[in-house]
């Protein structure tokens, strides 16, 4: 028997919920609209869902508006079934009805992240440690200490050991033979990077390698000293090494999969910054296909460069995707709908509304307070006294009646030309919210935290209605 979900909304939204409630495909669930008597569905309080609200009878979920702020448990307990926050936008409630049983689980990944410090010889141990934490706090389980050719790093040990006294774990990336038996006999957890003429350092100390191969491309080599460590009874990973793009790229992601078919279980690593740090190109994109790379061939292991600015949050996104990724493969699904923190530029489905649907709603309105959208046919503002349309908020301001306030000005100023960004790139635009950028900018109440029952306070334009409100 198909559930019955009464979906609770607003007079001005009513027309769109039913016309999808309508369409809606699905043979599990008996759509019905309850329109609560207010204007704007975010003004709803749970003691006016508790006046009005009439439930027919065998309900068995209540969809409430996804900028309804009212307490659900309370409403539930009253009602006696169960109360749930909806999407934000109208236009995604066929994809949450779908998809709002399946709870999105982030918290595990199985891919260890070695954040390198790349100029650790030029900072101090406190300095070290201060990068240390950011790197960790986006994501690093592992301090990787780059040392600098012809540049000494007579505070090896001491960088070492407070790293370790604030609680990190760290490997030193050396092709200095000296400074790898340092580091292992300073305690140091790993090493970058071993090949046959320095594996005999795995003997002076506890750190496991990463093992390299003696020349380029030389798989032969890296074997041997695979069956060197496999012998020993030591823990290792081994990385074919991933080459810039137009210097071998190809065929190095071509090693990794001959090295995972030939030796199914040893632990492999790859380092990313070759492909990151020298392509001229957003890193998101680029971290989810090295991710997807990592998840089918089971690569464990990652070392993540910051150095270049557009850089500077790899180390972040890569954890988004091992977290994505893993939870897509533990569903035997594709990266698809596990979370936007990858979707930065771009989102799924950038337009709430089309043009008619936004036409149709201000046509409806009665107040003066100015809403604004963005359609594929551009931005659109518009209160009771007009509806207006360009691509260019300069070309919208004359049409505005501001009198002297100033301040409304500059609001409707930061929030056209955010709807223009969000425009031009094909997000998704809601007034009084930031554009989500994924973790490449996060936001306060970003969706992780709606997993979480946080929710934003009001914006200005939400705040004022309310007061305009009480006032009456």
């Amino acid at each position: 028997m198909a559930k019955r979900v009464v979906l609770v909304t607003g007079s001005l939204a009513e027309p769109r919920v039913r016309r999808i409630a309508e369409e809606l495909n699905d043979k599990e669930i008996d759509p019905l609209v309850a329109n609560i008597g207010v204007k704007v569905a975010a003004l709803m309080t749970s003691d006016i869902v508790e006046r009005r609200l009439k439930l027919p009878e065998g309900t068995d979920r209540v969809i409430m508006p996804g900028r309804f702020r009212g307490d659900l448990e309370r409403l539930s307990d009253h009602f006696g079934t169960r109360f749930e926050r909806g999407p934000e936008e109208i236009a995604d409630l066929p994809e949450y009805l779908g998809h709002a049983a399946r709870k999105i689980d982030l918290s595990e990944q199985d891919v260890t992240i070695f954040g390198e410090i790349v100029d650790a010889t030029l900072l101090t141990p406190q300095e070290i440690v201060e990068r240390s934490r950011k790197y960790r706090a986006d994501g690093a389980d592992v301090i990787d200490l780059g040392c600098l050719p012809d540049s000494p790093f007579p505070h090896l040990e001491e960088s070492i050991a407070a790293l370790h006294a604030d609680g990190a774990k760290v490997s030193v990336d050396s092709f200095n033979a000296e400074e790898l038996s340092r580091a292992t006999r300073a305690g140091a957890d790993f090493l970058f990077s071993l090949s046959e003429k320095t594996i005999s350092i795995v003997d002076e100390g506890p750190a496991a390698p990463i093992l390299i191969s003696a020349g380029a491309a030389d798989m032969e080599s890296l074997d041997r000293v695979i069956d060197i460590m496999i012998a020993k009874g030591r823990p290792f990973y081994a990385d074919p090494i991933l080459d810039p793009i137009h210097y071998g790229f190809t065929a190095s992601v071509a090693r990794y999969y001959d090295l995972r078919k030939r030796r199914p279980d040893i632990p492999i690593l790859m380092g990313i910054g070759n492909v990151t740090e020298l392509t001229d190109a957003d890193t998101t994109g680029i971290n989810a296909i090295l991710m997807g790379i990592c998840s089918e061939l089971h690569i464990t292991a990652v070392l993540a460069v910051q150095v270049s600015p557009h850089c500077r949050t790899a180390i972040k996104e890569f954890d988004r995707a091992r977290r994505e990724y893993f939870a897509a493969r533990k569903a035997n699904a594709l990266p698809q709908g596990f979370g936007m923190g990858l979707m930065a530029l771009r989102d799924r489905k950038g337009f709430a509304s089309t043009p008619a649907e936004i036409e149709a709603l201000a046509a409806a309105l009665r107040d003066r307070n100015y809403r604004i959208e963005v359609a594929e046919d551009g931005i659109h503002i518009y209160n009771r006294n007009g509806h207006h349309v360009s691509d260019d908020p300069f070309k919208l301001y004359p049409n505005l009646e501001l009198g002297t306030d100033v301040g409304h000005a500059f609001y409707l100023g930061v929030e056209t030309s955010r709807a223009e960004i969000a425009f031009r790139l094909g997000k998704r635009y809601a007034q009084d919210e930031p554009l989500p950028f994924g973790v490449v900018a996060e936001i306060p109440g970003a969706a992780e935290d709606a997993h979480a029952m946080k929710f934003k306070e009001a914006g200005s334009t939400l705040a004022k209605t309310k007061s305009d409100k009480e006032s009456e």
